[in-house]
């Protein structure tokens, strides 16, 4: 009994130490406007760091990764050939790439394709 109230009392006094710990050494005791802004070679900057961004950009980066992801996955399929059944392969492969043409088909009909003026 003993034993365990010194593993939960230890299992809960640990992290909070270490998050404690963190926290206290994370803290910048300075907080100047020029350590906050951006560092653009010693100079002030020409203009905000926050500048408007095309959203079709990131909609495009995001389906990239997706579809990315997606053919990495592919990869294994041609070791796993070697050794599994010719018809059970053939059918898993062409599913898996049928479900990528239904998901490319829905983007693209969503119109996550087309770059507005």
């Amino acid at each position: 009994m003993m034993m365990l109230m010194t593993t939960i009392i230890i299992s809960f006094l640990l992290p909070m130490i270490i998050m404690l710990m963190a926290t206290m050494l994370s803290k910048k005791s300075i907080n100047d406007w020029k350590k906050g802004s951006p560092f653009e070679c010693g100079f002030d900057p020409k203009s905000s760091a926050r500048m408007p961004f095309l959203i079709q950009f990131f909609l495009s980066a995001v389906i990239f990764l997706i579809f990315d992801v997606e053919i990495a996955l592919i990869l294994p399929i041609l070791i796993i050939m070697k050794t599994s059944n010719i018809m059970m392969w053939t059918l898993s492969t062409m599913l898996f790439i049928i479900l990528l043409l239904i998901g490319l088909y829905y983007e693209w009909n969503q119109g996550a394709f087309k770059w507005a003026k």
